[in-house]
């Protein structure tokens, strides 16, 4: 595309030229509801005019909480399009959250999905002086609707209006407030401008091939960075964008829609994963030696053919006798998955792969709009576990020590935020100049792929005075098929330990064939066979690791950590300190400390 755009709002005139007849796609009451790019536009315009109607000018503050659907960008556009700031919050945090960011941001306008979220937040409208009107994408009575202000725009068109706020707007204007989980502290929102997101679209594009009639479903959180940067991705490159019904329906509408690509976090695709090995353990015979072979085949991936001539024509069987039906799965169309947010298992990307589903890990953050680097297909673009090669005009520098190859990620370029909103305390300390500090740890493999060694916040220092960096420790135990979750703990003690949820479907399978009578979640975690099992698995991933890194002791606990329940952020990180406090007792257990 050789359109010279400069700020995101120009993506209307883009869409326009693709003049696709589905720019997006939604489920509305079992049915996909498709929009065309005339309909996209025609929508997003009446919003901007409507807003402007309201008396909402450019830089206003308008923020949208809703799940993933095309009234969701229809807005966005619209919010762009009159010079508003979209500062997208969370659909499922908690309120005193929601007060927290919407008077930080100081929003004018809400938008809500439905009636749960409306019922977070109808309180806080009463009480917040700068909201002035609230709007639902779902009729609920007593709400106004969306659709009224579509309508109010409609009537009232104010073109003029509109094109003196585009040329005041520059490419290096904020654009969008994009606020941080919260994984150490409050969150805080990331100013990031129209020339940050333009550059993601063109590095991350010049990697990427595009044809045409290429299908997207989108299923991570619109108002995070990545979801956000790669739906603009997505309508610049004429990519139709088809918004899964939610997380529990993705294999579902993978089916329906056939996509090309997807993002996701490496939380789900390791639950993708273990379905999918879950059910090849359940095959017997051939059938079962077939699946394991082709999986075992899969796992010693790698690129440009290095594994020679004769491993990849046993590939090339495995693909059709096996890995096909893993493509059917997600569709049979895939072409990228691309993967972020978090680490992830390189044994994961190697096995889809190798199943012609490539993977894709970048790497980022949203102070960096987000993307940093990003593996590629080619050759010799991308390398198992790194997170690719350094995106054009962006520069990282390892601050590392004298005789180390390792140390702090800083990163300089166009896509690095303009600071923190409210914040210029915090925007100080987390830059060096023009150089942000990443807060990763990592190194360059080969002077060009970029490999993520731990989060500088998260490593921790034994009462022995050994470094452990946890991250690194977690991605490797969760190689195991018991292990669904795992925080490793032991920050002043005198060895490391873990807390550990299990895979309880694995582990109902295994008490299965070994005869075990299975209860409940609760009950079997304290079978003494069941520890034993776990006891073997930490064993055997406890050999990757120096003597004073290995687990000594650990706790199975029988609830599965969740963003509702206050374990995970929103993009399914660990919430370190929040699990600590919640989970002292067994702490305290392990360690043998005494209140």
């Amino acid at each position: 595309m050789s359109d010279n755009i400069t700020r995101i709002f120009q993506l209307s005139k883009i869409v326009s030229n693709h003049n696709l007849d589905t720019v997006i796609a939604g489920k509305e009451n079992g049915k996909w509801k498709k929009y065309s790019a005339t309909e996209f536009n025609e929508i997003a315009e009446n919003i901007s005019y409507g807003l402007l109607k309201l008396g909402i000018d450019k830089g206003d503050r308008i923020s949208i909480i809703s799940t993933n659907r095309t009234e969701w960008l229809m807005t966005d556009i619209g919010i762009a399009k009159m010079g508003g700031i979209n500062a997208p919050i969370y659909p499922n945090i908690n309120t005193e959250e929601y007060k927290y960011i919407l008077e930080d941001c100081g929003a004018k306008v809400v938008f809500v999905g439905n009636k749960e979220i409306y019922n977070k937040i109808k309180d806080l409208y009463k009480n917040n002086e700068n909201i002035i009107k609230i709007y639902s994408f779902d009729d609920i009575e007593g709400v106004e609707s969306w659709k009224n202000l579509i309508e109010l725009g409609k009537n009232n068109q104010l073109p003029s209006k509109t094109k003196d706020n585009q040329i005041e707007t520059k490419e290096d204007d904020l654009f969008t407030l994009i606020y941080t989980s919260g994984t150490t502290g409050k969150p805080k929102g990331v100013m990031i401008s129209h020339k940050n997101i333009l550059h993601q679209i063109h590095a991350i594009g010049s990697g990427f091939p595009v044809r045409k009639n290429m299908r997207a479903l989108s299923f991570l959180p619109l108002c995070h960075v990545f979801e956000r940067a790669v739906t603009y991705y997505y309508l610049y490159n004429g990519i139709s964008i088809w918004y899964a019904e939610s997380i529990e329906q993705v294999g579902e509408n993978m089916k329906e829609v056939h996509p090309h690509m997807f993002t996701t976090v490496p939380r789900l695709l390791e639950k993708v994963y273990d379905k999918i090995v879950s059910k090849g353990g359940e095959l017997s015979g051939i059938k079962h030696a077939l699946f394991f072979w082709a999986l075992n085949l899969g796992l010693k991936h790698d690129y440009d053919g290095k594994n020679g001539a004769w491993y990849e024509f046993q590939l090339k069987i495995a693909n059709k006798i096996i890995f096909n039906k893993w493509r059917e799965a997600l569709g049979g169309s895939m072409d990228h998955i691309f993967v972020g947010a978090a680490a992830l298992q390189p044994r994961l990307a190697k096995v889809f792969t190798a199943a012609q589903i490539p993977v894709y890990e970048g790497y980022g953050l949203s102070e960096t709009s987000p993307v940093i680097s990003v593996n590629m297909p080619g050759e010799n673009q991308s390398y198992y576990g790194t997170v690719g090669k350094v995106l054009p005009k962006v520069e990282v520098k390892i601050d590392s020590e004298e005789g180390s190859d390792e140390g702090e990620i800083l990163v300089k370029g166009d896509n690095v935020m303009l600071g923190y909103f409210n914040h210029p305390e915090k925007t100080a300390k987390a830059m060096s100049g023009e150089w942000f500090h990443t807060g990763d740890i990592g190194k360059l493999i080969n002077g060009k792929f970029l490999k993520i060694t731990d989060r500088k916040k998260e490593i921790f220092k034994t009462s022995g005075g050994k470094y452990v960096a946890p991250q690194v420790m977690e991605n490797k135990f969760k190689e195991s098929i018991f292990i669904e979750q795992i925080m490793v703990i032991g920050e002043g003690q005198k060895h490391p330990a873990a807390f550990i949820v299990p895979s309880f479907v694995t582990l109902r399978e295994w008490c299965r064939r070994k005869n075990i009578g299975y209860t409940s979640d609760s009950e079997i975690i304290t079978d003494k066979r069941i520890i034993t099992k776990f006891k073997e698995e930490i064993d055997k991933y406890n050999e990757a690791f120096a003597h004073h890194e290995q687990i000594k002791k650990f706790k199975i606990l029988p609830l599965v950590w969740g963003v509702d329940t206050g374990e995970l952020t929103a993009t399914l990180k660990l919430k370190r300190k929040p699990i600590l406090l919640k989970y002292n007792k067994e702490f305290n257990e392990i360690y043998g400390i005494t209140e």
